[in-house]
């Protein structure tokens, strides 16, 4: 979904979770290289996001996966994560949620 790139920090949930209901995380890390924007690393597909099970309240890491981020944005092949992207991830569909690292950068590539 065109829009603003998130960073560290962002928020998102993935949908069906760990052990079925939806489960909320964080990215935590960007792989390098990066780009950034406003002084923050911009996420791209294979940074990672620590999640926490909805149900069981254990954190488990979860790598942003390749299908669905930016196709027209990218750092070394891997697509620029934004704001309202929906992307296929194991164990579901993550949702990023933000808030966004540069509000004065648009990505308007589709997925």
């Amino acid at each position: 979904m065109p829009g603003p790139p998130v960073s560290i920090g962002a928020s998102v949930i993935v949908t069906p979770g760990a052990t079925g209901a939806p489960d909320s995380g964080t990215i935590v890390a960007v792989l390098p290289p990066v780009v950034t924007a406003g002084g923050m690393p911009l996420a791209t597909s294979g940074s990672i996001c620590m999640m926490v099970n909805s149900v069981t309240g254990v954190p488990y890491p979860l790598v942003i996966g390749p299908v669905g981020s930016s196709s027209g944005v990218t750092v070394t092949g891997r697509g620029l994560v934004r704001l309202g992207d929906r992307i296929p991830s194991p164990p579901g569909v993550l949702l990023v949620l933000g808030p966004p690292a540069a509000g004065f950068v648009s990505d308007g590539w589709p997925p």
